[in-house]
């Protein structure tokens, strides 16, 4: 895992055909349409994960 974490979602925008993805920290990202798609549906489902972690985690706290 990275040493940090953000909190600030990245913007993207699609230009000339091509979507950029703007992120935390000057993260910049140039991707094909089918790329972005594949991009937006793997971080949905690992923030959905993500999420149900977080819960069990707090559950087991009590």
């Amino acid at each position: 895992m990275g040493s940090s974490i953000h909190t600030k979602a990245g913007t993207a925008n699609a230009e000339q055909g091509e979507v950029m993805l703007d992120g935390p920290d000057g993260v910049a990202v140039s991707m094909t349409a089918d790329a972005a798609r594949k991009t937006g549906l793997s971080l949905s489902e690992a923030a959905d994960a993500a999420d149900k972690q977080d819960r069990e985690k707090a559950d087991k706290e009590g």
